[in-house]
């Protein structure tokens, strides 16, 4: 199993970390890899300055980032309450992972295009699969088939799009198929949806997610 989650994350880091390269009119740079960022959203947007016709003077108005309130969570069981504290714990551990891979993928997709054939594509995806895994190996080991299922679905939260589209799209149908298939032994699916508003265990994830955006967990 550690080997799936390992060659699976790998290969998602691989399609993100082509964005952390030079400029398309420069030599690309398999060396640079990024690094996760906090999952938190800052409080604060800025701010404007707003004048009194009448009065001539300027009221400062400071704009705030949303806020979700929740209702205090009931568990209905002992099952329920270890399921909601095991997300925490992995929703902090993959969520800064999923937000990478969005952010870097719209640059991403950009870049990839200016290589001038197939063959320069897959040599530099091949290489930067070499340094995503060796930057990234001490944490890749850690991952439990827990965290990989909490991360394929975060990656669909953050990115609107499956892991199997992703891995299809930059490494071509035969590895997304061979990932899809040995991670279905697993109980891992890539195709799998995130349905926080159907789905019971979906609407737990969504909801820690918000939390630990926020910097209430």
């Amino acid at each position: 199993m550690k080997r799936f989650v390992r060659s699976l994350f790998v290969a998602i880091m691989a399609v993100a970390g082509l964005a952390a390269a030079l400029p398309a009119s420069a030599q690309p740079d398999v060396n640079k890899v990024p690094e996760p960022k906090s999952p938190k959203i800052k409080p604060l947007q800025g701010y404007f300055w707003m004048l009194d016709d009448e009065s001539g003077d300027s009221t400062i108005c400071i704009v705030i980032s949303p806020v979700t309130v929740y209702p205090p969570l009931k568990f209905k069981n002992k099952k329920q309450e270890q399921f909601y504290w095991r997300t925490v714990r992995d929703v902090k551990k993959t969520l800064p992972y999923a937000k990478l891979i969005c952010e870097t993928l719209i640059e991403t997709y950009e870049y990839i295009e200016t290589f001038p054939s197939q063959k320069e594509r897959e040599q530099h995806l091949e290489e930067m699969e070499k340094q995503v895994y060796k930057q990234y190996k001490p944490v890749l080991m850690k991952f439990t088939k827990g965290q990989a299922k909490v991360l394929v679905k975060l990656i669909r939260r953050e990115t609107d799009q499956s892991s199997y589209s992703l891995i299809k799209t930059f490494f071509g149908g035969f590895k997304a198929g061979f990932y899809q298939t040995f991670g279905r032994l697993f109980g891992v699916n890539l195709k799998g949806k995130y349905q926080p508003e159907k789905n019971d265990d979906d609407a737990i994830i969504e909801r820690v997610c918000t939390l630990v955006e926020q910097g209430q967990l």
